[in-house]
């Protein structure tokens, strides 16, 4: 004990705040037994910490609050010091009461909890939600609200009009709920709730954040469901465990295909994952706060030195659950002092969020952004802006798929068509399909007059090798040391698909499993645009006002795309820069030959002057691509976040129908050709959109396409994985 009295001298003298001899920590309790409970921590204190401790800082008293928003007023006034809130309520403390987070939940399973939704009725399930009554662990809570509403907007089970909050849609859609804390906002979503009512406020418990309405948190839910007043409970996965084993079996999950599943299948039977709860306070009592949170670990927590005397993270003892803490919590993560809330709370929860309008309305929620790459793409997004009659539309610019991945990640821009390679880096990424390009004969719509398209079979494009007739000693197998040319990095005909061929017999014995180092080690030099040293010394930049640095991952740069790599081959105008071979997509190359005279490129060239390098080392005419190609590509998909999927759907619907109505109108949605480039924006081969929002993007590109992406990415850096990786479950 003398020890930690002199670990708390060091603590009082670093701290950046006046501490006097009556400072205290004034935890914010929402019930009789949560007092009780802080009341014993308190004792629990000042029995084993040294007096000068004790009176300096340690002094813990309790201030009884009716609700959780009554606790975060209270902080802020300066009446209350801490308390610990749902993540969504986290957000909104700091958001928009300018709290700031000090510390977080870990559990077994990490920093994150998964919402379930429970039901005891075998016959319902996700689809059928609507009419039923309704039980939320708590308004605004992660898994008794966004992450289950997150789901339902994104699968259009639940409208949203915009025009009114999304509490009256929900209002609308059960016919009765308990949701405590949407009282201020709905008083229907309320009919449920059974907390004693009253007008004086500290008196009235009724849907109430407070242990005070029996149906609270994710154990109230559970409670609302097993009195039958309600059909289905969203709760965290956390609270199952409070459901005894002789009531498991009257209990299931609802799963988001549609099925059942025993309440221990919470891992795969679940509407989305979440960050935990947190505590909040002033931003000038951080510091004391955090100090508090790690001494009452260190001497109370799982592994504290008096746990003997008190246990934190317990609350058995006071007749109710989850007093102060989670029951379940393993440990306290302090956060850092730099820590933003969307670093504490995840970038996808906080996008979510923004969807859910938890920051009010805003412009943003009635435009769509769209991710543009180039000069040209913009140019091309600007007139598709100009030409339809729906939602408005902005043109967002970023310097590659990648970045428009993490810009939809980050909520700066909200979707973008992606080759099936980014696609799977988007999934990786948290991001959702929305529709699917459709490269086949002709689009039959699902009704007569509609333009909602389904379809079992999805058209893919294959990736081919294309050599100049005239270089007669080119095949697969004896490329190295020559020159290449790549549509681009991650690439699925120009990075992807090469990798998997023994391109160069003399380095055939240890191939390594990274597509850029086998490309460096094989070829002399090349254009991969999006890559460094020897494979962008064919590259040439942008000029004019498409102006950029050599081998930009976009098409600014010259040698960007399937026309690119084209142009790489032929060479450029002075015949200065070219290759030797071109990895790219056949479906639009004998367009993208005749635009070569066209677009004043290179004239002369026709498709008589190319041929195929076919995978076993023969060579053929271009006509014979499908016996001769480097394998079958899955389509482009349009990918967004969760929340958007079914106002970017709406959106192309528009878009689809009143492009489609006129046909002889300047500008069409998948052709390129006029603004110098090809495949902008989305495939030029495409002939419609196809709905996929209910698919997974792992179906989209299926199964063995997706395992050898897994394959080569578990062995090749990519930056955007990288960050897409950073999960804030696991990184405390």
């Amino acid at each position: 004990l003398t020890k930690l009295g002199s670990i708390f001298t060091v603590i009082l003298m670093t701290t950046d705040e006046i501490v006097t001899n009556y400072e205290k920590i004034r935890w914010c309790t929402l019930s009789d037994p949560e007092q009780r409970k802080c009341a014993e921590l308190a004792k629990a204190l000042v029995a084993v910490l040294p007096p000068a401790a004790v009176t300096a800082f340690a002094r813990l008293s309790c201030i009884r609050a009716s609700s959780t928003s009554d606790c975060i007023e209270r902080i802020r006034a300066n009446r209350a010091d801490l308390v610990t809130l749902d993540a969504g309520e986290v957000y909104s403390a700091v958001k928009q009461f300018g709290l700031i987070a000090v510390a977080k939940e870990i559990y077994a399973d990490g920093g994150c909890i998964v919402s379930v939704a429970v039901v005891r009725n075998s016959s319902l399930d996700i689809r059928s939600l609507q009419g039923l009554r309704s039980c939320h662990s708590g308004v605004r809570w992660t898994a008794g609200w966004s992450l289950p509403l997150g789901f339902l907007l994104s699968r259009n089970y639940l409208s949203w009009s915009k025009e009114q909050p999304l509490s009256q849609d929900v209002g609308m859609f059960f016919s009765a709920s308990c949701i405590p804390g949407a009282a201020a906002m709905a008083p229907p979503l309320c009919a449920l709730c059974q907390g004693q009512k009253s007008y004086i406020r500290q008196k009235n418990y009724h849907c109430e954040t407070s242990h005070n309405e029996p149906f609270y948190n994710s154990q109230g839910a559970l409670r609302c469901l097993s009195s039958r007043a309600g059909d289905v409970a969203f709760v965290d996965h956390l609270a199952l465990e409070s459901i005894e084993e002789k009531n498991n079996y009257d209990f299931r999950l609802l799963c988001t295909d549609g099925t059942q599943a025993p309440l221990s299948h919470y891992r795969n039977c679940n509407l989305g994952r979440g960050p935990g709860s947190g505590m909040v306070t002033r931003f000038n009592f951080r510091k004391i706060a955090r100090k508090f949170l790690v001494t009452t670990q260190m001497l109370f927590g799982k592994r504290g030195k008096e746990r003997e005397r008190f246990q934190l993270f317990n609350s058995s003892s006071f007749g109710e659950n989850d007093l102060l803490f989670k029951d379940v919590t393993d440990k306290l993560a302090i956060l850092a002092e730099d820590m933003d809330v969307s670093q504490v709370l995840g970038l996808d929860y906080v996008a979510l969020l923004k969807g859910l309008g938890h920051e009010g309305s805003s412009l943003e929620d009635s435009v769509v952004r769209w991710c543009c790459i180039s000069h040209a793409e913009q140019k091309k997004c600007e007139q598709w802006a100009l030409s339809i009659k729906s939602d408005p539309l902005v043109c967002v610019r970023a310097v590659s798929l990648g970045d428009c991945v993490e810009k939809i990640k980050r909520d700066e821009v909200d979707a973008v068509s992606l080759d099936a390679t980014h696609s799977f880096i988007a999934g990786k990424c948290g991001l959702v399909p929305v529709v699917t390009e459709y490269y086949g004969k002709r689009c039959v719509p699902a009704a007569e007059g509609s333009t909602h398209l389904e379809t079992d079979v999805l058209p893919s494009v294959v990736g081919v090798a294309v050599a100049k007739r005239s270089s007669r000693n080119i095949f697969i197998g004896n490329l190295g040391g020559r020159r290449s040319c790549h549509s681009y990095m991650y690439s699925p005909a120009g990075w992807l698909l090469p990798h998997r061929y023994t391109l160069s017999l003399d380095r055939n014995s240890s191939s390594p499993c990274d597509p850029n180092q086998v490309y460096s080690e094989v070829f002399w030099k090349g254009c991969l645009p999006g890559a460094r040293g020897n494979l962008c010394k064919v590259c040439m930049g942008g000029t004019g006002e498409a102006a950029t640095k050599r081998c930009a991952e976009n098409h600014n740069e010259r040698y960007y795309g399937n026309m690119g790599a084209l142009r790489c081959l032929v060479g450029d105008p002075s015949g200065k820069s070219y290759g030797e071979v071109a990895f790219l997509e056949q479906h639009n190359l004998q367009t993208n030959i005749l635009s070569l005279s066209a677009t004043g490129w290179a004239d002369g060239w026709t498709s008589a002057d190319f041929e195929l390098l076919c995978g076993d080392g023969r060579r053929a005419p271009l006509s014979e691509w499908e016996s001769c190609n480097l394998g079958v590509i899955p389509p482009n998909t349009v990918m967004t976040r969760p929340v958007l999927t079914a106002r970017v759907y709406d959106f192309l619907m528009k878009s689809q129908e009143t492009l489609a109505a006129g046909p002889d109108a300047d500008f069409k949605l998948f052709e390129s050709h006029q603004y110098g480039e090809s495949d902008l924006l989305f495939k030029d081969a495409t002939q419609c959109f196809v709905h996929t929002s209910h698919m997974d993007y792992r179906s989209i590109l299926g199964e063995e396409f997706y395992n050898y992406l897994e394959t080569v990415f578990n062995c090749t850096h990519s930056d955007i994985l990288e960050f897409c990786n950073q999960d804030v479950c696991s990184i405390f």
